[in-house]
């Protein structure tokens, strides 16, 4: 069986300048914001809502990403899941305590410390795109 999730890399720009979102998910990896399409829904809706259910924030989408596909060995099902660029609009950070362990905004350069330490390795390559997109220079392409 086959489980399709959607989500994303988000972003803000405030005064502190651009801040990436990065959760903890319930293993205790960082990890992006992302869960299962429900009836009815398209990808891109999936996504939106599964980040503002997560985390409190409502976005917007800027640009697909790639999509990954992986075996689930937890749940012994193959995995799609839909990446999308999405620029923050709006919300409250607040944790889906059922779902997720923390939430928090990092520079670039902290969310990729982040990422490549404490991080799914699958997800290297959604957050290169996003940061070519972003056009975050000196991080690997």
């Amino acid at each position: 069986m086959k489980v399709i999730s959607a989500g994303g890399v988000v972003y803000k720009k405030d005064s502190t300048g651009l801040s990436i979102q990065l959760i903890k998910d319930r293993f205790g990896q960082m990890t992006l914001a992302k869960g299962k399409l429900e009836e009815g829904e398209t990808i891109q809706q999936a996504a939106l809502r599964e980040i503002q259910e997560e985390t409190g924030t409502e976005g917007r989408i800027v640009d697909a990403l790639m999509s990954i596909a992986y075996e689930d060995t937890v749940h012994g099902s193959a995995k799609e899941v839909h990446y999308f660029l999405v620029e923050a609009i709006g919300g409250e950070d607040r944790v889906q305590v059922e779902e997720i362990g923390e939430v928090g905004w990092y520079s670039p350069e902290e969310a990729w410390r982040l990422q490549t330490s404490f991080g799914y390795d699958n997800n290297d390559a959604v957050l290169k795109k996003a940061f070519a997109l972003l056009q975050l220079e000196g991080y690997p392409q």
